[in-house]
C-alpha cells in the first residue's frame, strides 16, 4: 500500500510505502475513531436522560410527600375533632349519672325504705380477680383507648344504676303492695269517733250491749273509704246494718262499712286503699248519721282501734 503526501502548496509530493502490519493498524485507527466518537455521544446523550429521570423521580416523591403530609394533618384534625367530641359525651354522661343518683336517692327517701336497707349512693358489690394491664401496654395507651376505657367504665357505672333502679322499683312495688293491703287508717274523710269498740249503753234502751265495731259521726253523704285494697263480698242491705259494704282483705282480714245512705261498691268489685265505697247514711239501726266500722280477723271481731292508728312499716 502506497501513502502520497502533498505540502499546502502543491508543488511537491512524496509517497510512502506501507508493509502489512502498517496497513492493520491504520485500518483500526481509522475505523476506531467514529466508534469511540459515537460512544462519547451515546453516553452524552444517556448521562442527560439519566439526569432528567431522577430530577423527574426526586419531583414525583416531593409530590408525594406533601400528598401525604396533608392527609396526616388531615388525619391528625379528625382524630382531634372525634377526641373532642368523645370529651364532651363523657362530661355529658357523668353529669347525668350524677343527676341520676340524686333522682335515686329522692326516690329512695320517698319509698321511706328502712336505714341500710337500700343505699343508692353505694354501687352494687362487685368481685373478681385483678387483671393488671402491662406497663409498657399502659404507657403505649393512646388518648383515644383511655377515652374508649372511660367509655366502658361509665357504662358499667349506667348498667350498675339501671340495676340499682329496677331493685328499687321493686323494693317500692312491694312496699305499695303492702301498704294497699295493710288494714290502717279510718274508714271516712271528715267526721269523728261517736262511739268505741266494747261494752256500752245502748241508744235504743239505755241497756249495756256489746259493740262490735266503732262509729264515725259526720255530714251525711260525706265519703265512706276502704281502708285497705280488697275485693267486695257484700254490697247491699242486711239486718241492723242497713246498707252495708264489706270487703275481704288479705291475711283474713273483713272490714264492714254500715249504715250507708248508698252503696258505691258493687258486689264483686276491686277496691282500692282510699277508695269511695259508700256515701254516709243512717240506714238501718241508727239514731242518725255515721258509718259503723267493723273489723275481722280470722272471723272474729277485733278493736278496730287498734288498726285505725296503725302504722305501717
Amino acid at each position: 500500500m502506497k501513502i502520497i503526501i502533498i505540502n499546502n502548496r502543491a508543488d511537491k509530493t512524496r509517497s510512502i510505502t506501507l508493509n502489512s502490519w502498517a496497513k492493520g493498524l491504520l485500518s483500526v485507527l481509522l475505523l476506531g475513531i467514529p466508534v469511540a466518537a459515537g460512544t462519547l455521544l451515546g453516553v452524552k446523550i444517556a448521562d442527560g436522560r439519566w439526569e432528567l429521570l431522577f430530577e423527574n423521580t426526586v419531583g414525583e416523591m416531593r409530590e408525594q410527600i406533601v400528598v401525604q403530609r396533608s392527609e396526616v394533618d388531615a388525619g391528625r384534625d379528625q382524630v382531634e375533632a372525634t377526641l373532642s367530641a368523645m370529651t364532651l359525651k363523657l362530661a355529658q354522661m357523668r353529669s347525668r349519672l350524677v343527676r341520676l343518683d340524686a333522682l335515686g336517692e329522692q326516690l329512695t327517701q320517698i319509698a321511706s325504705l328502712q336505714e341500710g336497707e337500700f343505699d343508692f349512693s353505694r354501687s352494687a358489690g362487685l368481685g373478681g380477680p385483678d387483671e393488671r394491664l402491662d406497663a409498657e401496654v399502659t404507657r403505649s395507651m393512646s388518648s383515644q383507648d383511655e377515652l374508649k376505657m372511660l367509655f366502658a367504665s361509665m357504662d358499667n357505672s349506667l348498667s350498675d344504676r339501671e340495676a340499682q333502679l329496677n331493685v328499687l322499683q321493686s323494693m317500692m312495688a312491694d312496699n305499695r303492695l303492702k301498704t294497699e293491703s295493710t288494714v290502717a287508717g279510718r274508714p271516712i274523710l271528715k267526721g269523728w269517733l261517736s262511739s268505741e269498740y266494747g261494752m256500752r249503753t245502748d241508744p235504743f234502751h239505755g241497756k249495756q250491749r256489746w259493740h262490735n265495731g266503732v262509729d264515725f259521726a259526720g255530714r251525711e253523704g260525706s265519703s265512706v273509704i276502704a281502708v285497705a285494697s280488697g275485693v267486695v263480698t257484700w254490697s247491699g242491705t242486711r239486718s241492723g246494718y242497713g246498707q252495708m259494704v264489706e270487703v275481704n282483705h288479705s291475711d283474713g282480714y273483713v272490714t264492714r262499712y254500715a249504715h250507708n245512705k248508698e252503696n258505691m261498691a258493687k258486689l264483686g268489685a276491686i277496691v282500692k286503699k282510699g277508695e269511695v265505697i259508700a256515701k254516709m247514711g243512717s240506714t238501718g239501726r241508727s239514731t242518725g248519721p255515721h258509718v259503723h266500722f267493723e273489723v275481722y280477723k280470722n272471723g272474729r271481731t277485733v278493736d278496730p282501734s287498734t288498726y285505725i292508728h296503725r302504722t305501717i312499716r
